[in-house]
């Protein structure tokens, strides 16, 4: 166990943290501003970028693996070489975020050719980093609350990074938003290479061969795993939906007006935020899995709320998005720190926590992956389209926005119970 089981000082937490804020800064406008960008700024075909995004999504989610155990390689030669892999990594980030919002070509098939070689460039690196990011702070170790601490600064900042990232476009412009970028991203890298370092054991030095423990299956030996990731991924998906859903549901159900949105939004985040602290004094009472099982409660009672909600509630619904933003906390914290105490308790620490991490990232896009080709298919073959306004159709949205999540998190609630609680020592 860390000599720091017990406690993360600030200065130790922001450090290693601070990464996650570009990390989650970037994201954002991958996801929402790039395709708005390229249809308006350049004509481009939004079939054909979609075909594009979606190519480039699939190709980074199937190569998360493999940079898990590259990474985990590079830990066995030392953290100073896992942070010189990373500086360029971040080189490779700040150029390819920059050079996908101002492209040197024009003509659409030149432009569709630049988005897609940018875009794998910019995925892979920010897939490397955000592994390495996450094994690093895996194999810190400590208790429980120890680790919930190394998890929470990571993700309260990458909190920061989002709500940075839903502003600056807007109110600063492209330009500023990337230099914006760049800027964190040295900060992040800078700070990280000054972070608490963990342990890592020397390799064997007259081993001629991979063992076991290099496989890229490892973690699917380990039946904690197993359990731990049925659970992250129901509740994933369930989280997921009502994040593809909530403009439909803004929009069509609740007909509130277009300012609203960025109030749900920020309510929604900067709640998620706050909560955080709190949560982990909770964690301290009754550990990781009862919070989050709590979490998963919260999450459905406010969700059952929002189902008896109909046109001009948008105050009721700043109540909805502030409270799922607590629930969201449990989310963000405390999934990690289990994985963390699953590869401890497995005897894989300081080897192979970027196979752990590898899979795990996979599967957070599969969950985005799922809930959107699943859900809006569903919504369609039910009789819903965007603009609708008869009963019908607003009840079947109604249900795909609050009551299937609600169904999905009580899946997860039991999993997590019956996998994961009941076999706890």
């Amino acid at each position: 166990m860390s000599p720091l089981a017990h406690t993360l000082p600030a200065p130790q937490g922001w450090r290693y943290g601070l990464m996650g804020l570009p990390l989650a800064f970037v994201a954002l406008p991958l996801y929402v501003t790039l395709p708005n960008h390229y249809a308006k700024a350049f004509g481009v075909p939004l079939a054909a970028l979609g075909a594009v995004l979606l190519l480039a999504r699939l190709l980074d989610a199937l190569i998360d693996p493999l940079l898990g155990r590259w990474s985990d390689r590079l830990y066995r030669r030392g953290a100073g070489t896992l942070l010189q892999r990373a500086a360029v990594a971040c080189a490779l980030l700040g150029a390819g975020f920059y050079l996908l919002f101002f492209p040197q070509v024009q003509g659409t098939d030149a432009l569709l050719l630049w988005a897609t070689v940018s875009l794998l460039v910019t995925y892979a690196a920010y897939s490397f980093l955000s592994i390495s990011h996450q094994s690093w702070g895996a194999m810190l170790g400590g208790d429980e609350h120890y680790r919930s601490r190394i998890v929470a600064w990571r993700e309260g900042l990458g909190l920061a990074g989002v709500v940075l990232a839903s502003i600056l476009p807007l109110a600063l412009g492209l330009s500023a938003t990337s230099a914006t970028f760049l800027i964190a991203l040295t900060a992040g890298w800078w700070a990280w290479s000054r972070a608490p370092r963990p342990q890592v054991p020397q390799p064997e030095r007259h081993a001629t061969s991979p063992t076991p423990d290099t496989s890229i299956w490892q973690p699917f030996r380990r039946p904690a795993f197993r359990a731990l990731l049925a659970v992250f991924v129901v509740n994933g998906i369930a989280s997921a939906i009502p994040a593809t859903l909530i403009l439909f549901f803004v929009q069509d159900r609740l007909q509130a007006a277009p300012q609203s949105e960025p109030l749900f939004l920020g309510s929604y985040f900067v709640c998620a935020a706050l909560a955080i602290p709190l949560w982990l004094k909770l964690v301290a009472r009754i550990g990781l899995a009862r919070t989050w099982l709590a979490g998963m409660g919260l999450s459905i009672a406010v969700f059952v709320f929002a189902a008896g909600l109909g046109a001009g509630d948008t105050l009721p619904f700043v109540l909805v998005c502030a409270l799922s933003g607590v629930a969201l906390g449990t989310d963000l914290t405390i999934p990690g720190a289990l994985l963390a105490g699953v590869i401890a308790g497995s005897g894989d620490r300081g080897h192979a926590e970027g196979a752990y991490f590898g899979w795990w990232n996979f599967a957070t896009k599969l969950n985005l992956a799922l809930a959107a080709g699943v859900a809006l298919p569903a919504l369609a073959w039910l009789g819903y389209t965007p603009g609708a306004r008869d009963a019908q159709a607003l009840n079947t949205l109604t249900f795909a926005y609050c009551l299937l999540p609600c169904a999905l998190k009580a899946v997860a609630a039991l999993l997590l119970t019956t996998l994961v609680l009941r076999r706890s020592p």
